[in-house]
């Protein structure tokens, strides 16, 4: 469940804001005047993030490529030549 939390913790809690980010590996969700305003997360979920959207649109584009007509390599022979250098 997301951690939602008032935008004044970044002042008044830091550490354990950071603490909790660090811990459950997680987005916290900051709100000021009860709205929505800041997600907070550690740089390492940051980076799984990215990550995740790198694999998103390499799949679309992949996709794409599909819907277009390309053809592909049968998986089995392009591992084999892959080894083989």
């Amino acid at each position: 469940m997301p951690e939602i939390r008032p935008i004044s913790d970044l002042r008044n809690h830091f550490a354990s804001l950071a603490e909790t980010v660090h811990k459950y590996d997680e987005p916290m969700f900051l709100t000021k005047n009860g709205t929505g305003d800041m997600v907070v997360m550690s740089m390492e979920c940051y980076e799984k993030q990215m990550a995740q959207l790198e694999v998103y649109a390499k799949l679309a584009e992949a996709i794409s490529e599909i819907e277009s007509g390309a053809k592909g390599v049968d998986a089995e022979q392009f591992i084999k030549d892959l080894m083989n250098g």
